[in-house]
């Protein structure tokens, strides 16, 4: 299969590359416009590989988008490219209506035009695939089923509400056009070569650094976590086997507090690496609240590990001795970010 995916220098769309490279025969075009987030290095084995594409363009440069179809003649779209951190919508929403709504619609055009074009067969074959995010469900109380993919919207922050118009979009140009789209809805995921600027690598890097660990709130917020090599691997089952019309949430089971993933972040540097001032949960400072702060995402997977035959494989505990081993590893990739991009400031705690 010939995928164009965006957003490939990205977290989880730079897993999915090294998945189907690794893992797989397709084949890949990288449409990444290289924001602050992205790093080249998270592809660079796949990159080595004849089966591997990219090309830097932005998804709401319509044109580029239409050039860049019919010079690959894709088989399916994996659509990845999104601004994705809360923090960041609070501080400056702007971008987050461009890249996700925008962007989103650019790249639902291109691909329509291109999909007329193909013969019956190569039609009917196409796929659209939109992966999202739980946030778009809102929040849910402590005893709340946690959500399915027949939950109703109910976006509450910048990010999730320009992700939910995402969906809206995707959903809609299956049922106006017929373009062979569905959408996939995730947790939270973590693992390796993740921007410093989220929770776990953030707390992860400042742990290793002896720096002070910032927790919202009270820290009793609970979110839904997935490994995110688990989570290509669903991805890739998806674009391969998915339904039009249909919708997979994906998750891990493996709900905790934000608390409760920083006190276990500590325990495992403190096995792998003592620290001679004492445990690092020390370090640990409650800060302000961000605004809008939702209580508690989960998501049940059920839906998807059955008809994706899929299922993850990695326990929270497990995941994350993984990614911290990963840091104390790779020092050289965190340290060039923080010196250039990003200092380790938590941002979205207040609105002006």
């Amino acid at each position: 299969m010939r995928i164009l995916l965006t957003g490939g220098c990205g977290f989880i769309g730079s897993a999915v590359i090294r998945h189907i490279i690794r893992d797989t025969t397709h084949s890949i075009l990288n449409v990444d416009c290289m924001t602050y987030a992205a790093s080249e290095e998270t592809v660079e084995d796949a990159a080595a590989s004849g089966r591997y594409e990219f090309a830097r363009a932005n998804i709401v440069n319509g044109s580029e988008l239409s050039r860049l179809f019919e010079t690959f003649r894709p088989q399916a779209v994996m659509h990845l490219a999104a601004e994705s951190h809360v923090d960041r919508s609070i501080d400056g929403p702007g971008v987050f209506i461009q890249t996700n709504v925008v962007g989103t619609y650019s790249l639902l055009e291109a691909a329509r035009k291109y999909w007329l074009t193909l013969d019956k067969a190569d039609r009917a074959a196409f796929r659209f695939h939109h992966i999202s995010t739980d946030e778009v469900f809102g929040a849910l109380e402590p005893n709340d089923p946690p959500f399915t993919e027949t939950t109703p919207y109910d976006p509450r922050s910048p990010y999730s509400a320009s992700k939910a118009s995402s969906d809206h979009l995707v959903r809609a140009w299956y049922h106006t056009y017929g373009l062979p789209t569905f959408v996939t809805n995730t947790t939270n995921n973590y693992g390796i070569w993740h921007f410093p600027e989220k929770l776990i690598p953030l707390i992860t890097i400042n742990a290793i650094e002896g720096k002070d660990l910032p927790v919202y709130g009270d820290g009793k917020n609970v979110r839904d976590w997935l490994f995110v090599e688990d989570h290509a691997e669903a991805l890739v089952k998806a674009v391969e086997t998915g339904v039009p019309g249909e919708t997979y949430a994906i998750g891990a089971r493996q709900p905790r507090t934000n608390l409760e993933v920083v006190e276990t972040i500590c325990n495992v540097l403190d096995e792998l690496v003592p620290d001679p001032a004492g445990p690092r949960t020390r370090l640990i400072k409650f800060v302000t609240d961000r605004p809008g702060h939702d209580f508690r995402y989960e998501i049940d997977p059920s839906h998807a590990e059955q008809a994706l035959d899929w299922k993850a494989k990695h326990t929270f505990e497990t995941g994350i001795r993984r990614t911290v081993q990963w840091y104390l590893d790779n020092r050289d990739w965190w340290e060039g970010i923080r010196a250039r991009r990003y200092t380790g400031t938590r941002l979205g705690s207040t609105v002006e």
